[in-house]
């Protein structure tokens, strides 16, 4: 019988907070169970092991970083829907290293996959930016990507302590806004 008070989402909740605290690396079943107060076994009532419990953090991450953007851009166009859309991105992955972590390299198994939904959901985030832009058809994904691959590279370098030079970390974040801004006009 389930321990009174947990569930799926409880665990999944615990399990993300952990990873951003210890990594996602470091999260283990074990350690979960032991913040949670119950013996490993019985998270097995829950989730399905360490790699189902990986899965459900990284649809959590997709669902969160998908509101905290859209919610960001919502109102706004152009440079300021891509600047607000940026500082989100940046905030989430600087406040939630961990579950971040665990939406590299995780791919959908269906249309149905809680992380197919998730990730559509922040998608759609990512497009609302790119509305304010005259970006032609064809070249959307590839504007998709280089938004994508700007703001994880720079947040997460920044997260692990990448970028250790004298220049202020913040001014490079506005150069890095201006500069895809500058890059998406001239489509």
């Amino acid at each position: 019988m389930p321990r009174a008070g947990l569930d799926p989402a409880t665990v999944v909740a615990a399990g993300a907070a952990l990873a951003d605290e210890v990594g996602l690396g470091n999260l283990t079943m074990g350690l979960l169970a032991e913040r949670l107060g119950v013996r490993t076994p019985s998270l097995y009532k829950h989730v399905g092991g360490q790699e189902d419990l990986n899965r459900r953090i990284a649809a959590l991450a997709l669902r969160e970083a998908a509101d905290a953007i859209g919610g960001a851009v919502q109102g706004y166009a152009g440079r300021d829907a891509l600047e607000a859309a940026a500082r989100s991105f940046r905030a989430f992955v600087l406040e939630h290293p961990g579950r971040y972590a665990a939406t590299i390299g995780v791919e959908p198994s269906d249309p149905d996959d809680p992380l197919a939904t998730a990730g559509q959901q922040l998608f759609s985030a990512f497009m609302a930016v790119l509305r304010g832009y005259e970006i032609a058809e064809p070249d959307v994904d590839h504007a998709l990507r280089m938004l994508r691959s700007l703001f994880h590279g720079f947040a997460t370098l920044q997260s692990a302590g990448g970028f250790q030079w004298s220049v202020d970390v913040d001014e490079s974040f506005e150069w890095l806004i201006a500069f895809a801004d500058r890059g998406l006009r001239t489509l």
